[in-house]
């Protein structure tokens, strides 16, 4: 397989799961708009939106400050944003047209019919009830995707690229999740704030409050949260289930052994993997939780570096 195709594949893999991540965490920030009774704290909330979506930076470059409306349209659909849900969708299909002997027709079919849909979306009103129903078509649309590539793809090389990408997005995700609310459990530590609010609107972000609370019903301590979601195997939206994921993957690749030139890349994997089973949780402050969290986010960026050098994948072209 060339080189161009797989990182073509490994691309769409990536935003077809930011698309879906930061999706789902503005269709929660919007409902929890409608609680809010203070304006301070309710900018606060969409700041840390804004962090997660990782576009706060350029957001602050063209806007002098906070306004929903203005940060639910840069986030959803502005073509200034390279993370607005529109620009990964657009991303995936054009990296889906460029591999399209690899993938299933139906994979194609669905970004393709986003695609066209999404046109008339632009055009349409700008209405909060317009605005809901694009954020639940970008997230069926990429787990219907999703879905037809774990139902219908041989678990061969296209598969095993796509699957990399998937699992690195995610969990580096996850880890800046955690972090917006570690950060905001450190600042109001002093304060009698009730943080079941933080952790379950966490566990919303990142589509595991069923998950957890069939586990721990029906508290919502702190640790137990973290733990979940850094440390629990069998659970697809934790950090330890996402590398443990990418190191099946790479093993596939390789056929079950190391060569020469993914030696790097094996130790790598390894390593993070012995730093998230060595965390004690339980005897973290949130200081150390959000260094750990930090670290695990720069480690997810040198392995996505490291997994492009290993097997000769371009710069990621966003739009061909």
């Amino acid at each position: 397989m060339l080189s161009r195709v797989a990182d073509s594949l490994y691309w769409m893999g990536r935003n077809i799961e930011r698309a879906e991540n930061n999706s789902r965490v503005l269709s929660v920030q919007m409902i929890h708009m409608l609680e809010a009774t203070d304006q301070q704290v309710l900018d606060r909330d969409w700041e840390e939106v804004l962090e997660i979506c990782a576009s706060i930076k350029d957001y602050y470059e063209r806007y002098d400050r906070i306004d929903k409306d203005t940060i639910i349209q840069y986030l959803a659909i502005s073509p200034l944003n390279v993370n607005s849900f529109m620009n990964c969708m657009i991303y995936a299909r054009e990296n889906a047209k460029a591999t399209r002997d690899m993938i299933p027709d139906e994979l194609w079919e669905v970004l393709n019919e986003f695609h066209l849909d999404q046109k008339e979306w632009q055009e349409r009103p700008d209405t909060r009830q317009h605005t809901e129903q694009y954020l639940k078509n970008v997230m069926r649309t990429s787990m219907t995707a999703q879905g037809v590539i774990e139902s219908t793809m041989s678990r061969d090389l296209p598969y095993t690229f796509i699957k990399v990408g998937k699992w690195l997005e995610r969990g580096e995700k996850i880890a800046r999740v955690l972090n917006v609310f570690c950060e905001k459990n450190r600042k109001e530590a002093n304060k009698s704030t009730d943080n079941y609010y933080y952790w379950l609107t966490a566990l919303q972000y990142l589509n595991g409050y069923d998950a957890y609370i069939k586990d721990h019903p029906p508290t919502m301590e702190t640790k137990n949260v973290l733990k979940f979601l850094i440390k629990e195997s069998t659970f697809p939206r934790s950090i330890q289930y996402c590398i443990n994921h990418v190191k099946d993957a790479v093993d596939r690749i390789e056929g079950g052994k190391v060569s020469h030139y993914s030696e790097g890349l094996f130790a790598m994997m390894d390593r993070i993997q012995d730093e998230i089973a060595e965390a004690d949780i339980d005897s973290m402050n949130m200081e150390e939780l959000m260094k750990f969290l930090d670290h695990f986010q720069d480690r997810c960026m040198a392995l996505s570096r490291a997994f492009s050098e290993t097997y000769y994948l371009v710069e990621p072209v966003r739009v061909k």
